[in-house]
C-alpha cells in the first residue's frame, strides 16, 4: 500500500528554543505534524498543522530529510522543514484537547532528551545545522498559457489556459508557506495572472517589471532585480518566462541543466542568509 503522507515543522525562536507538542493518546513529545489532506501540498500541510496543533503561524525555512517508519501494516513518510514564527510566538493561551494537551518552547539543549523517538532526535540534529534565520526568494515560471499559434494578439497579452488558472490558484498556499510579501512579476498577462490570486488573497500589490518580460529582458536588468531581492530580508517571488530564467539563474549563481528547467507553474525556492543562497528546493502545485 502507498505510504501515509504527513508533514511537520521544526520551529525555532530566538533564545535557542524549539517548539514541541505532547500527545496524550501516545504520551509522547514530538514536533507539530499531521497528515496531508487530499490534494494538499506538503508545504501547505506543514504550515497548517503547526497552526492547528499550537496556534502559532510559521513560515518555512530549509527543507529537512524526511522520516519514514512503519505504522501498523503500512509505512508513513513525514516531510519536514525548519520554521520561524510569523507574528506572536506566545503559546501560554493554548487550550489542551484530546489530540494535543501541551505545547512548549523547549531549550534546544533539553529538547533531545524530551523527544520520545530516535528519528525525531535525528531530525532535530539536522535542523540545528540549518536553523539560522533565512528568507525565501522564489523563482516562478508562469502557469500554462495559450500557445503562440493559437493566439493572434500581441504575445505579451497571451493569457493562461483554464488549467493554468487552476495552477495559479494552487500556488497560493505554496507561496504563503514561505511568507512571500513581495511579488515581482513580468508585465506579460500570463505572468500577472499567475501571481494575481496570491496577491489578492494575501493582500499584497504586484511589482510590475517590464524588464522581466521576454521582449524587454536583458542580463543586466535581471541581475539588478535579483540582487535587490537577495538583499531585501523578506520573502519574495519573481515570476517570469522560460527564456528569461537563464538570466535569473546566472544572477543567482546557480546552474540547471537544460532538462532540469522549471516546468510551467513550477517554483524554485532559494533560502537566503545575508545575501547568500544556503539551500534550494523546488515544488509544483498539486
Amino acid at each position: 500500500m502507498p505510504d501515509i503522507l504527513a508533514a511537520g515543522v521544526v520551529v525555532f525562536r530566538p533564545g535557542r528554543e524549539v517548539l514541541l507538542v505532547h500527545r496524550p493518546k501516545y504520551d509522547d513529545w514530538s514536533f507539530p505534524k499531521g497528515k496531508l489532506d487530499r490534494g494538499e501540498h506538503p508545504t501547505a500541510a506543514a504550515v497548517r498543522e503547526v497552526a492547528e496543533e499550537t496556534g502559532v503561524h510559521v513560515r518555512l525555512g530549509p527543507r529537512l530529510p524526511s522520516q519514514r517508519y512503519p505504522v501498523a501494516r503500512r509505512m508513513k513518510t513525514v516531510h519536514y522543514w525548519t520554521g520561524r514564527v510569523v507574528g506572536d510566538d506566545d503559546v501560554t493561551a493554548y487550550r489542551p484537547n484530546d489530540e494535543i494537551d501541551a505545547v512548549a518552547w523547549v531549550p534546544v539543549d533539553e529538547a533531545s532528551a524530551r523527544l520520545s523517538y530516535g528519528y525525531d532526535r535525528e531530525t532535530l540534529a539536522a535542523a540545528l545545522r540549518v536553523r539560522r534565520r533565512t528568507h525565501a526568494v522564489v523563482v516562478l515560471r508562469h502557469a500554462q498559457a495559450r500557445s503562440r499559434s493559437a493566439w493572434h494578439g500581441p504575445d505579451a497579452g497571451r493569457p493562461l489556459l483554464k488549467v493554468g488558472e487552476l495552477e495559479a490558484d494552487r500556488l497560493v498556499p505554496l507561496l504563503a508557506a514561505y511568507d512571500v510579501t513581495r511579488i515581482v512579476t513580468s508585465t506579460s498577462t500570463r505572468c500577472v495572472q499567475t501571481v494575481r490570486p496570491y496577491a489578492e488573497t494575501a493582500g499584497y500589490s504586484l511589482d510590475l517589471r517590464p524588464r522581466l518580460s521576454e521582449e524587454n529582458a536583458t542580463a543586466k536588468a535581471v541581475e539588478n532585480i535579483v540582487e535587490d531581492l537577495l538583499a531585501t530580508e523578506a520573502g519574495s517571488v519573481v515570476c517570469t518566462h522560460r527564456p528569461v530564467l537563464c538570466h535569473v539563474y546566472e544572477a543567482l549563481g546557480i546552474e540547471l541543466a537544460p532538462d532540469e528547467g522549471l516546468a510551467p507553474a513550477e517554483l524554485l525556492v532559494l533560502h537566503v542568509r545575508k545575501g547568500r543562497v544556503v539551500a534550494v528546493e523546488r515544488h509544483r502545485p498539486r
